[in-house]
């Protein structure tokens, strides 16, 4: 498993349109990418219960990716928070 911190600098957080963009990059990959923010998860494939975590600008979550194809999406998926998030 593979995991990192990421604090969230998009000025809306994650909502539908950030949301959908980025179950729509995790789908790319067999892993299960995870974000955690406090008690609240999500897999980034479940676009309302992503949502649903209620991630703003400013916080820090936790990505978790988990698969055969971790590494590749680990590095790739924190390249997309670093662009889009």
């Amino acid at each position: 498993m593979k995991s990192f911190e990421y604090t969230i600098t998009n000025p809306v957080g994650i909502h539908a349109r950030p949301a959908g963009m980025l179950a729509k990059a995790a789908k790319a990959y067999e892993s299960e990418i995870t974000v955690i923010k406090g008690e609240k998860s999500s897999l980034c494939t479940h676009l309302m219960k992503l949502m649903a975590v209620g991630v703003k600008c400013g916080d820090t979550v936790t990505v978790t990716i988990e698969g055969p194809d971790e590494d590749t999406a680990a590095k790739e998926i924190e390249e997309y928070f670093k662009a889009n998030l």
